[in-house]
Parts: C-alpha cells; structure tokens; sequence
C-alpha cells in the first residue's frame, strides 16, 4: 500500500511539474513587439528550428517546440524560407506564424532549364500561375543563357522584373572570375554561352564538359555541323514536352537551331547553362576529337573519325 501511495506521490508530483514547466515554456520569450526576420533554411529538421528559435528569443524552450510539432504532426508543414516574427509571439502563435507559410520562400533553378521553364517553376512557387509566366517571358526574350542557375530567395510577391533582374545580375557575379579567359576566347560572350548551353544540356557530368566543348570547337573550326540533338529539341519543343525525344522528322525540321542542317552556332542559347559549362566554353580540353555519344547508363565515348563513331553506335548502342 505504501508502495502504491509512493508511486502515486511520484506520478502527481510529475505530472504537476510538467504542467508547471509546460506553462512557462509556452509563454511569450519578451514584450518586444517588433517583427524580425527569421530564416529557415532547406533540409532543416523540427530539432534545428527549435534551437535556432530558441538562440534567437522567440521560443523558451528548443525542446517544447520540438516535441509540440512532432506530436501534432506539423514539423512537415513548416517550409524553409524566411519569415518575419515577433518575440512577443505566444508559443501557439509563433506555431500558427510558421504553419502559414513564409513571408520569402527558396525556388531553386537547376541547370539546363529554358526560360519558359524557369517561368513555370517561379510562377508555380509564388501561386502566380499566368500573369507571372507571361510578365517573365516578356522580360527574358533577349537574355535566355544569362538567367543563372541557383536556389535564389524571393518574397511571395515578387514581381517578375525582379525575378529576371536578380538571376541575371546572378550571373555577371558567378561569371566576374572568368572575365580573363572570356575575354583572352576567340568567342564572344554570347558565343560562349551559346556554346555552354548546348554542352549543358548534351552532357551528363562536370568532368567530360570540357572535353565534349572542345569537340564542338573542333566542329565549328572545320566548318563541320555541330549535329547536337539538344538544339533541334528546343526547336521543336513545346509547353509539355519541352525536351521531347527526337524522331527522324524532327531532324529535318527547318528551324536555325538545327545543327543537322545548318552550320556553326544557333543564333542564341537554348538553355540557361550552370558555371560549369560555362567554364568548360571558356576552357575547353584540347582534342582531335570530332564525335562524341553516351551509351544508355550516361558513359561518354569519343572517336576521331566517322568510322571510329559508327563503331562505337555499334558497340554501346546496339545500332
């Protein structure tokens, strides 16, 4: 009998302590009515939130936040971007601030994208469907390949200018430290990124870019077709299906951005290339190299000659 009085002395004393703890945590951290920014990171657990808002006063306890959200389900609804808080916030209220979402989200831009691309995925985070694509598509026709890719924060609101202004100025930053080799390059600017937007989308990793650049070098200095099927897929297309398979139809489409039947560069970028085909237009690999192909797990083969291509269609496609 002593045993259970002693247990229920121990299971009382617990459960009051923990509603007096509970009370306190849940309390606003200060009576400072001022809205600060606070920023969440991507990839941030419901443990490095809580710590972080505890670092910053807008919870007492990393803990409670932690276990509150857990417990409720809610860590998952709390989306990385930053948001604008107040210290005076209640422990719920801070909760409701976060599950509504923040004031600037993350929209990342991989590389390889074309513009409409790019204006799909902005409008598609802002909740701006039409007028933004159409705002952004109207400021970016002279500019595809300078829209650089990033994980780039914006508020909810932004306007499509601001958008373009930011990626594009992007751009000139990423680039600064090329500025040598682009200017000792017997291209221009836009040649290079014309250059880097068909190595972008023609090729799978960092390492063979420079090497597939200078075989598209090679071809352009012979006055050979670059025959790069990435440019007769932005000719051909469209709102869905933006890189389609191509058909042997498609090969002959009469568009300026078919290699196959028209020589030297496309008159523009097809892409908006990262800063390593960039890198691999302004600083291609030497080679007597004029063919390359990548076999179905991505492995790139490079020949010299047609013989030495069609035997390697043979050998790793099957053809």
């Amino acid at each position: 009998m002593k045993r259970i009085l002693f247990l229920l002395l121990i299971f009382f004393t617990l459960i009051a302590g923990g509603t007096l703890w509970w009370s306190s945590v849940v309390k606003p951290p200060s009576a400072e009515t001022a809205l600060r920014d606070f920023l969440i990171v991507k990839g941030s657990s419901a443990s490095q939130i809580g710590n972080k808002l505890e670092k910053e006063g807008f919870v007492r306890s990393a803990l409670a936040f932690k276990i509150y959200v857990q417990v409720s389900d809610q860590a998952r609804s709390i989306q990385a971007g930053e948001y604008r808080l107040s210290q005076s916030y209640s422990f719920f209220k801070l909760i409701d601030e976060l599950i509504r979402g923040p004031a600037e989200i993350w929209v990342t831009i991989p590389e390889g994208l074309r513009r409409e691309e790019i204006a799909e995925r902005f409008a598609s985070a802002f909740g701006q469907e039409e007028s933004f694509s159409q705002e952004f598509l109207s400021a970016t026709g002279d500019i595809e390949g300078f829209l650089f890719p990033d994980t780039y924060l914006f508020p909810k609101d932004a306007s499509a200018s601001s958008v373009v202004n930011k990626m594009r100025s992007t751009f000139d930053v990423k680039t600064a430290e090329l500025k040598e080799g682009i200017d000792a390059s017997n291209l221009t600017l836009r040649e290079i990124v014309i250059l880097a937007s068909i190595i972008e989308r023609e090729t799978k990793t960092d390492e063979e870019r420079p090497m597939v650049a200078g075989v598209l070098i090679n071809r352009l200095d012979i006055g050979m077709g670059l025959q790069a099927d990435a440019t007769v897929q932005y000719a051909v297309g469209s709102s869905g299906k933006w890189w389609p398979i191509l058909t042997r139809e498609n090969l002959q489409v009469n568009s300026p951005y078919n290699t196959y039947l028209f020589r030297g560069l496309p008159p523009a970028p097809i892409a908006n290339p990262g800063l390593s085909s960039i890198e691999a237009a302004v600083f291609p690999e030497e080679s007597d190299y004029l063919y390359y192909l990548h076999d179905a797990s991505g492995q790139v083969y490079f020949a010299r000659t047609l013989a030495e291509h069609n035997e390697n269609v043979r050998k790793y496609l099957g053809k």
